[in-house]
């Protein structure tokens, strides 16, 4: 029985992965032995050619980035909205 690793990728291993696939593919080689040498699910494939498709391995960084970036943010708006509503429940004196 074949054990299952459970890793994160770097934007740069999935953009050489996909171009690895691709490359296999395109030598004639079947899609399910292409990932299975890769170790990527198929879903994990089409995940990641969706999310990442042709872009080069700077642009799949600067998305990355974006995205952290974006999360954080939104971190800070649900923190600051919770001080809010806080707020207004401490001056309309319901405590």
């Amino acid at each position: 029985m074949t054990q299952k690793h459970s890793r994160r990728h770097t934007p740069e291993q999935i953009v050489s992965k996909l171009r690895d696939a691709d490359a296999m593919v395109n030598a004639g080689q079947n899609m399910a032995v292409a990932l299975q040498t890769l170790e990527i699910a198929e879903a994990t494939y089409h995940r990641w050619h969706q999310k990442y498709g042709r872009m080069k391995s700077e642009k799949a960084n600067r998305l990355k980035q974006l995205d952290d970036e974006i999360r954080r943010l939104k971190q800070i708006v649900a923190d600051k909205e919770l001080d809010i509503q806080m707020l207004k429940h401490i001056a309309a004196g319901n405590w």
